[in-house]
């Protein structure tokens, strides 16, 4: 993508990832458009177009293709029903695709549903015609955020396989490598498998969280039918059974460590206890404005 005034759509971009590519490319001087269902609240910085719709409906926000050069790509859901007709819609008017997928695709797999949605999805793309980018992310740091209710009213976080170990990526290396795809040629076709700079234990992410915030915590072995449970709540009964099996091969086989941040963007992949800095406000306990107290 070239042109001075092509713009680059950001869907998923009030999210975790989609906030850092908008703020990213506004600071590169690319005129952005970032879609949300719900523009009143995106709270997004100024020099965005911020549009409503609903990605799920293409009726809703194709006229927010007008113009567009590059589009990142956030699928919303755990299943890919509905995607077909979403990938056309944007294949048929725009050059670019950078899709945000997952390391669980593996290219190696045998049969054709291995990868879950995200394989799926990247299939519908391949198949469109567009240009495209794949970016296999695995485990988000952010993730860990689940974990701080129970941070901020005690000082113990029960969850599965405390052993499992996990090379987090920091949100905001993903949105510098895909903003590289977004605005640069020489991404097309690549599929970047892309991770944290180190492989470390569930127990020892707990430690380095309360390290930064100033508070010992600890970890306690939660039982997995109570995890099972869950888990399911938010991602079926299948996708609960599929990350507990996967968790448990991480308690010997922990997650490779990939370059691959460093060699997109030049700079080295965060650490997890940088990720833990940056977000240390959303473990601590909240304090009530009228005595000053901290609410647990």
């Amino acid at each position: 993508m070239t042109e001075q005034n092509t713009i680059v759509l950001v869907t998923g971009a009030t999210g975790n990832v989609g906030r850092h590519v908008v703020s990213l490319l506004i600071e590169n001087g690319v005129r952005t458009r970032a879609l949300t269902r719900r523009p009143e609240i995106a709270g997004l910085p100024d020099g965005v177009e911020v549009v409503g719709g609903d990605l799920t409906d293409p009726a809703s926000w194709e006229a927010a293709l007008d113009g567009v050069g590059a589009v990142f790509l956030l699928w919303p859901s755990f299943t890919a029903e509905g995607a077909a007709p979403v990938v056309d819609a944007v294949a048929e008017r725009v050059p670019r695709i950078v899709y945000l997928s997952s390391s669980v695709v593996q290219d190696d797999r045998a049969a054709p549903g291995d990868g879950g949605v995200w394989g799926e999805i990247e299939r519908l793309v391949e198949r469109s015609g567009a240009e495209w980018t794949f970016l296999r992310a695995g485990g988000f740091a952010a993730n860990t955020l689940e974990w701080a209710d129970q941070i901020k009213t005690g000082d113990v976080v029960r969850a599965p396989y405390g052993k499992a170990a996990r090379s987090l990526i920091h949100e905001a290396d993903i949105a510098a490598v895909a903003v590289r795809a977004l605005t640069e040629n020489g991404h097309a076709g690549r599929k970047y498998v892309l991770t944290g700079p180190e492989a470390i234990t569930q127990e020892e992410q707990v430690r380095i969280i309360g390290e930064t915030i100033g508070r010992p915590l600890r970890w306690e072995e939660q039982p997995l039918e109570e995890a099972r449970e869950e888990v399911a709540a938010f991602m079926g009964e299948a996708g609960a059974e599929q990350a507990l099996a996967y968790w448990a091969t991480l308690v010997d086989h922990p997650e490779p460590v990939t370059m691959t941040v460093e060699k997109v963007t030049g700079r080295p992949a965060r650490t997890f206890r940088e990720w833990a800095r940056d977000h240390a406000a959303d473990f601590r306990p909240s304090r009530d404005a009228a005595n000053g107290h901290a609410v647990r």
